[in-house]
């Protein structure tokens, strides 16, 4: 009675009108984070699966063309280590030829095979596609024919000669150079003189590791963790900064190279981890390292 009479009736009314609201807008919001939540780790889960899957999907899209032509197989395949890839070059080097017997050419991912190549190999031109980019040695007589994938490809030529072009500095480490180890959380440069490492500095950043479902806001972890990248490969860009005058070879995690490729050479995405020297190490046997393919 109190209540109308003072004309409180309709304002407590309202209150509870609006106290309802409230609580549905609290549900909605709750289901939004939720939604969030989910979003982003299926995100870093997508993220982490990106480079296994894409060897993955080479590998199965070599299987469909060797089921599609199955009388086309590379007739021997191998990564090449130090030793090894000396070796295959010595024997390279050691092949003469009458004029115009020896075919060298570098042929580019997806730059199609050149027509001297193609007309020498005939139908296992086709795994040249699949080797590419890369090297390739021919004879006329069809008594040898390889493609090797070097660390640092020339440009595409197509050349014939009495022997084979090759330029070991395509495939082992020469002169004074620089070699980068760029991961999220790590970060380790080399300079060297050919094999002899001259310098060295290194260092690790805190960077969170995946959230799980649960606890603080998923969407302020997610910012935090990406504001903690971020300041890594700023000060990551800040050592590179100082090399200056030698060739910069970039590797790490496939994520953060583009960052890096206009300033490099070269780049490789390499599994290396473990503390900055030694996961240095490492990438550096897999920069150095040659894929080899007898056609």
């Amino acid at each position: 009675m109190l209540d109308r009479l003072l004309g409180r009736g309709g304002l407590r009314d309202r209150i509870d009108d609006l106290e309802e609201e409230r609580r549905h807008l609290e549900r909605r919001l709750d289901a939004e984070r939720e939604r969030r939540r989910e979003a982003v780790t299926a995100r870093q889960e997508a993220e982490e699966r990106v480079n296994r899957l894409e060897d993955r999907i080479a590998g199965l899209r070599g299987e469909l063309e060797e089921r599609d032509a199955p009388d086309l197989a590379f007739r021997h395949r191998e990564a090449m280590g130090r030793r090894r890839t000396e070796s295959v070059l010595d024997r390279l080097e050691s092949v003469a030829t009458g004029p115009e017997g020896a075919l060298s050419a570098m042929v580019g991912d997806g730059g199609g095979v050149p027509d001297a190549l193609a007309d020498l190999l005939g139908e296992r031109r086709a795994l040249v596609d699949r080797a590419a980019p890369c090297l390739v040695y021919a004879d006329d007589a069809r008594l040898m024919s390889v493609a090797l994938s070097p660390p640092l490809a020339p440009d595409p030529f197509c050349e014939w000669g009495d022997g084979f072009r090759v330029e070991r500095e395509w495939f082992l480490p020469a002169g004074r150079h620089a070699l980068a180890l760029v991961r999220a959380d790590t970060f380790a440069l080399g300079v060297y003189d050919g094999d002899e490492r001259v310098s060295f500095e290194g260092f690790e950043s805190d960077v969170k590791e995946q959230h799980s479902k649960g606890g603080f806001s998923q969407a302020r972890f997610e910012r935090i963790r990406d504001g903690q990248i971020r300041d890594h490969l700023d000060r990551c860009a800040e050592a590179l900064d100082e090399v200056d005058g030698i060739p910069l070879y970039v590797v790490g995690e496939r994520t953060v190279l583009d960052r890096f490729a206009d300033r490099a050479a070269a780049t490789r995405a390499v599994d290396a981890t473990g503390d900055p020297e030694d996961a240095l190490a490492d990438a550096r046997r897999a920069f150095w390292r040659t894929r080899l393919a007898v056609i």
